[in-house]
């Protein structure tokens, strides 16, 4: 699924390369990219990564450009994605959002404390909001994760289940569940609704999403059942064996809360083997520390 931006970005500073970092820190409405988004951009226009591509994404690179050229330390801009607003400067987009975008210039002889600062956060999207959902969420947020729900009921996807989640998106029905979500590489999407028929309409849908992590909750059998679906619908194997079905670790969880801890476990799981070992922190060092 390739390299962490943050790990791009310290390779940079080891070989010497100034740039500079475009990160998304507010969003409003329908915006294309998700808060902490990150765009990099070298010397030559060379970038990596991307904060939502379109108008948005030219303007900021635009910007980028400027920045190498002056090396001012850091400026921060607020775009208006809304076509209708043109009048009040918006980019021509149909998003109907707002994004804040920080743009910062780093030095490779004199990046300060750019390394220890500058962390991506993953997004968690959970499908459902149900007791799994009520367990996960705020061990997710524990370990890091930005959260996202998604219900098509308003009574399991609102702000007194879930005081802290970044988002509460309650969809229509669970064909449109992507409709305010975009998954990009570092999406890590999880698939707990109340009903089989709800995660084959999710799961049919994610398998066309770029993504780290896809899971689905389900017995053995019942999973079986909705793969062989999906077989007969045209998806391949390849496919349905990147789905981690049953979700999280064989820990022998029961409770909510248990096979809330097993799917935390997972993904910690997939999460450390997509980061490069010499970014890893030593563990044994953190303990006695």
């Amino acid at each position: 699924m390739g390299e962490p931006i943050s790990y791009i970005a310290r390779k940079y500073i080891e070989e010497g390369y100034d740039f500079v970092v475009a990160r998304v820190v507010g969003t409003k409405g329908s915006a294309p990219r998700h808060r902490d988004a990150c765009l990099l951009m070298r010397d030559g226009g060379h970038t990596v990564g991307t904060v939502g591509g379109g108008l948005l994404e030219a303007e900021t690179e635009k910007l980028c450009r400027r920045m190498l050229q002056t090396k001012e330390k850091s400026m921060t801009y607020e775009f208006i994605l809304d076509e209708k607003q043109k009048d009040k400067g918006a980019l021509e987009m149909g998003c109907g959002g707002d994004a804040t975008i920080q743009i910062d210039y780093i030095s490779a002889a004199d990046p300060g404390n750019f390394i220890e600062e500058f962390k991506e956060r993953d997004r968690a999207v959970i499908f459902g909001g149900g007791h799994v959902a009520k367990a996960l969420e705020p061990v997710l947020r524990h370990i890091d994760f930005e959260t996202v729900i998604v219900d098509d009921r308003e009574d399991y996807a609102n702000r007194e289940r879930f005081p802290e989640a970044e988002q509460i998106i309650v969809c229509s029905d669970f064909e449109h569940c992507f409709d305010d979500i975009e998954a990009d590489e570092d999406t890590y999407l999880i698939i707990v609704t109340r009903g089989h028929r709800g995660d084959l309409t999710v799961l049919r849908q994610a398998l066309g999403k770029p993504f780290a992590y896809l899971g689905m909750i389900g017995s053995r059998r019942k999973n079986d059942l909705l793969f062989e679906q999906l077989r007969e619908e045209g998806f391949t194997e390849e496919q349905l064996q990147q789905v981690h079905a049953p979700i999280g670790l064989e820990i022998g969880s029961e409770t909510p809360e248990e096979i809330g801890v097993s799917i935390a476990a997972e993904i910690i799981q997939v999460r450390s083997r997509r980061t490069p070992q010499e970014q890893k922190p030593d563990q044994k060092a953190l303990l006695h520390a």
